[in-house]
């Protein structure tokens, strides 16, 4: 069976950044640059976590992209999605963005600090980029939301969130995530309401993994972070990406709501075991 996904060359050594999802259990991978010419590449290194992977084909002196800003965009603004659409070979199409630093479940993982965009994505066009109009590269091509009453509901992985875990999967094959330990619901004014809790924002802790570092630090079910260290925590997205922010074996503020009081702790964020 044939898979066709897109990918973007990031350097003149042949490294290729692609989504995980493209590479994902497959016997061989083969890659067709711009101009025709076709290779075999190699996985270097695959994250399913954010949805990233890299692999090499064996090339030099090769074209590549230049990563844009992605915190420098505004709703708006206009940008390419650029991919193998339908297996078709590398078509783009135009959009705007439409909303920015989304979580969108997917199969079970949530991806965060996404770029939505009106910019048409179809199958084939996943790992490819999403650039703005000066050409540059401010995000790649993730997922969209199918269904028959959805129009235009395309999302990209930031280049600001994809840079870090691209250069981890090149020197290391792999990505290494702090961790706290803990299950987590978003505190919304509803669910206040409903479950009568004292604030209606934060991250509700519904499981405390044994002997983790949420567990040492004192926390428990029930409890609501509305701090990590200097960030404001009001929803579940909030507090991954303050985890993922911070350092493996750093030790974290946490403030938390219990009933009505408000406590501190601290944690010390181990690495991330693997699933």
């Amino acid at each position: 069976e044939y898979v066709a996904g897109s990918g973007i060359l990031i350097d003149d050594k042949g490294y290729i950044v692609t989504n995980n999802h493209v590479v994902e259990n497959v016997e061989s991978i083969y890659v067709e640059l711009a101009d025709g010419s076709t290779f075999s590449a190699n996985i270097v290194g695959t994250d399913p976590l954010s949805d990233l992977a890299v692999i090499k084909i064996d090339a030099a002196d090769l074209p590549y992209v230049y990563w844009g800003d992605s915190s420098s965009l505004s709703l708006g603004d206009w940008v390419l999605a650029i991919g193998n659409a339908l297996g078709e070979g590398i078509i783009a199409t135009q959009g705007i963005v439409s909303r920015l630093n989304v979580s969108v479940n997917v199969e079970g993982n949530t991806l965060y600090g996404l770029i939505q965009t009106t910019a048409a994505i179809n199958p084939g066009n996943s790992g490819g980029p999403l650039v703005n109009m000066s050409g540059n590269v401010i995000g790649i091509t993730s997922v969209k939301i199918v269904a028959s009453e959805v129009e235009g509901m395309g999302f990209a992985i930031s280049s600001d969130e994809a840079k870090p875990i691209i250069l981890d999967l090149i020197h290391y094959g792999r990505v290494t995530y702090p961790w706290l330990g803990v299950g987590l619901y978003t505190v919304d004014p509803s669910l206040a309401a409903a479950l009568n809790l004292s604030v209606e924002r934060g991250a509700l802790i519904v499981e405390v993994v044994a002997n983790s570092p949420a567990d040492i630090a004192g926390l428990r079910e029930d409890d609501i972070i509305i701090r990590f260290e200097d960030k404001e925590i009001s929803n579940v997205a909030d507090l991954v990406r303050a985890i993922r922010t911070s350092e493996i074996g750093e030790e974290v503020e946490i403030v938390f709501v219990r009933g009505e009081g408000i406590k501190t702790t601290s944690a010390q964020l181990i690495e991330r075991p693997t699933p």
